[in-house]
C-alpha cells in the first residue's frame, strides 16, 4: 500500500493482514535495497507479529522527488513517524540494517516513547571525527556524481565491487544478477539524493544520545565485516542496555548472507519481550 505523507508517496508491504493484538515489527532495508528485500526473512519468522517493511524514499516502489531536503534525517524520522502512527498507537519494535538502521537509531533517540524494542545490523550511530565525516561527505558525493553521469546499472556494479559485499560472491551469478538487476529498478535520482540528504558523512552523529533510548538494544554483525563488527564493539557500551551478537561466516549483511543464524537471533531477541 502506498501512503500519502504530505504529497509524497512511500511504499510500504504487510504480507499478512494486521492483527490489532499482535506488536508490530517495522523493517528498514539498507541504501540500494527495497521493503521485497526483507521478505524472505519474514516468512520464517514466528506468526506472532504484524510486520512491515518500508520502501524509503528514493528506493523501490517509493516517490524519488527531487528536492534533496525530503532524504534528510529528520525527514526521514517524520515519514516513518507518519507511517508507524497510521499503523498504531502502541509502541513498535524497530529493525533497520545499515543505512536502515542509522534511520531506526535516529527515530529512537527522537521517539524514545515508541520504541518497544531495537534491532541494529550492520549499522552506525554516526562518524563523530568531523574530518573522517568530512571526507566521508566528499567521498559519497563523488559517488552522486557517479551515479548522474552512468547509467543506473553502471552504479549498480560500481556499488556491488565494495570490498564490504565481497563476502555475497558465495552466491551463484544468477542470484547475483537477480540482486543486481533489483537493485537497478529504482531512480537514480533517489539514490542521488539519498546521499545528499542521508549520507553517514552529513548525519549528525549519535553516540552521546544513545543512553536516551530505555529499552534492549540487540546489535548485529558479521564476523568477516571487521569494520562494522569494531565500530558495534565499542558503541554497545553506550547504550542504556546493549548486546552485541557476531554472525558467523557473514559479512555485512547477515540477514541475506546466514538468514537461518540471523532469524534464529532476533527471534530470541523478540522472545525477551
Amino acid at each position: 500500500m502506498k501512503f500519502d505523507i504530505n504529497g509524497l508517496k512511500v511504499n510500504v508491504e504487510i504480507p499478512s493482514e494486521v492483527d490489532q493484538n499482535k506488536k508490530f515489527l517495522i523493517l528498514l532495508h539498507g541504501f540500494t535495497g527495497c521493503a521485497e528485500d526483507w521478505l524472505p526473512v519474514i516468512e520464517q519468522m514466528p506468526n506472532k507479529y504484524n510486520y512491515v517493511t518500508i520502501d524509503l524514499i528514493g528506493h523501490g516502489k517509493s516517490d524519488a522527488p527531487n528536492n534533496s531536503s525530503l532524504y534528510s534525517v529528520d525527514s526521514l524520522v517524520q515519514q516513518l513517524k507518519f507511517i508507524k502512527d497510521k499503523l498504531t498507537k502502541e509502541k513498535v519494535f524497530l529493525l533497520g540494517y545499515s543505512m536502515g538502521g542509522r534511520l531506526a537509531l535516529n527515530y529512537a533517540v527522537t521517539f524514545p516513547e515508541d520504541i518497544r524494542g531495537l534491532i541494529l545490523e550492520s549499522s552506525t550511530a554516526g562518524i563523530k571525527n568531523d574530518d573522517e565525516r568530512s571526507k566521508r561527505y566528499e567521498s559519497d558525493m563523488k559517488l552522486v556524481e557517479y551515479i548522474e553521469s552512468h547509467s543506473i546499472e553502471e552504479f549498480i556494479e560500481l556499488w556491488s565491487d565494495q570490498e564490504l559485499f565481497y563476502t555475497q560472491l558465495r552466491f551463484s551469478n544468477d542470484k547475483l544478477k537477480m540482486m543486481k538487476k533489483k537493485k537497478a529498478a529504482a531512480n537514480k535520482t533517489g539514490y542521488a539524493n539519498s546521499l545528499r540528504g542521508f549520507s553517514s558523512g552529513i548525519m549528525p552523529p549519535v553516540h552521546d544520545q544513545l543512553k536516551k533510548i530505555p529499552v534492549k538494544v540487540l546489535l548485529i554483525t558479521g564476523d568477516l565485516d571487521s569494520k562494522y563488527t569494531g565500530i558495534n564493539a565499542r558503541i554497545a557500551k553506550r547504550f542504556f542496555k546493549a548486546k552485541h551478537k557476531i554472525v558467523r561466516n557473514s559479512g555485512h549483511n547477515t540477514h541475506l548472507e546466514e538468514p537461518k543464524r540471523f532469524i534464529e537471533i532476533v527471534t530470541n531477541y523478540l522472545g525477551q519481550f
